[in-house]
């Protein structure tokens, strides 16, 4: 039986671990040949080691999204390593700046708008370019967060981030519409990854808060948010665009 994405060449952005890497892994097993990216190239190398340990294809090409040159690279990787790009999952992104707002400094909110924002411009604006030389169809998912539609008191350079996320996609989905290509966002709520750890390592009082925060009484694994991604990328979802999917055991709903 063919995978949800079988014969289909799919980037991931922030590949090297959590829910990228299970992006990764995921698009792989449903038949995609994968580009990993990320900044950190140990991290990268080891996903993409794990995407062909599985029998699966991949490549990996190091990447800071926050630079255009190096976006347009990672494009140009896919096209001459596997001859095209059909599916694009732009997931790096930071926690950034912390603190309430009228303590954030200039230099922590450049940062954070740049890796978790116009990073998602840059990569889009290629993405979408080279789906459109390629005579059009495609489809793009990129990681929001509950963030996106709700505050987080003490991370107002991530939340304006994860808002923005929404506004491009619908944007790029309507522009797109009649050229074939989907754009889609997923919004993970609380997922136990690396980063999530990290932010509340040694701080039992943010652990508290997080995990009052869902109502499922658990964290999501990074393999769930990947299901969801690969599903969106999928001729299954061929009929949704402009969605923005909470993946988030009704977190926000709540």
């Amino acid at each position: 039986m063919a995978g949800l994405v079988e014969d289909k060449v799919a980037l991931v952005t922030g590949a090297g671990m959590g829910i990228g890497r299970a992006a990764a892994l995921a698009f792989a097993r449903e038949g995609a040949r994968v580009v990993v990216a990320d900044r950190d190239e140990a991290a990268g190398e080891e996903t993409a080691a794990a995407v062909r340990k599985d029998g699966g294809e991949a490549s990996f090409v190091p990447t800071d999204v926050a630079e255009e040159d190096q976006v347009e690279a990672a494009v140009a990787h896919c096209v001459r390593v596997f001859g095209r790009l059909d599916c694009a999952h732009n997931n790096a992104g930071i926690t950034g700046a912390a603190g309430l707002l009228h303590q954030i400094d200039r230099a922590g909110w450049d940062r954070t708008i740049a890796v978790n924002l116009t990073s998602i411009f840059l990569c889009m604006k290629h993405e979408i370019g080279r789906m459109l030389e390629q005579g059009g169809g495609g489809a793009i998912v990129n990681t929001s967060s509950g963030a996106g539609l709700i505050a987080v008191p003490g991370l107002s350079p991530y939340c304006a981030t994860k808002h923005g996320i929404l506004g491009l996609t619908k944007t790029a989905a309507v522009e797109n519409a009649r050229s074939g290509i989907r754009v889609n966002a997923v919004l993970p709520g609380s997922t136990d990854t690396p980063m999530l750890q990290k932010i509340m390592a040694g701080n039992p009082e943010i652990e508290k808060m997080i995990r009052t925060s869902a109502p499922s009484g658990r964290f999501g694994t990074p393999e769930e948010i990947a299901e969801a991604v690969v599903w969106l990328c999928s001729d299954r979802a061929s009929y949704v665009s402009g969605e923005s999917m909470l993946v988030d055991a009704a977190a926000v709903a709540r």
